[in-house]
């Protein structure tokens, strides 16, 4: 997956500006998403890449480039 698709999934999973959206970016802090939010982009995740993301391996992933290279990872 390319920066600019999981950008789309992610200002629609979270509502923020997609100008905030950057590989550093911190999903709680930069992002100002809570747990719901998380939860939200967990499933939209999911569905896009057709994939399942175990809830622990979620709570290890803090920033957009985490979520990136867990997904570049875990795809074929």
């Amino acid at each position: 997956m390319e920066l600019n698709e999981l950008k789309k999934i992610i200002v629609e999973a979270l509502g923020c500006e997609e100008e905030k959206v950057t590989l550093e970016a911190s999903l709680m802090e930069d992002l100002e998403a809570d747990s719901l939010d998380i939860v939200e982009l967990q499933m939209s995740l999911e569905d896009e890449c057709s994939l399942t993301i175990a809830d622990e391996e979620l709570r290890q992933m803090k920033t957009v480039g985490d979520i990136l290279t867990y997904l570049n990872t875990h795809t074929a």
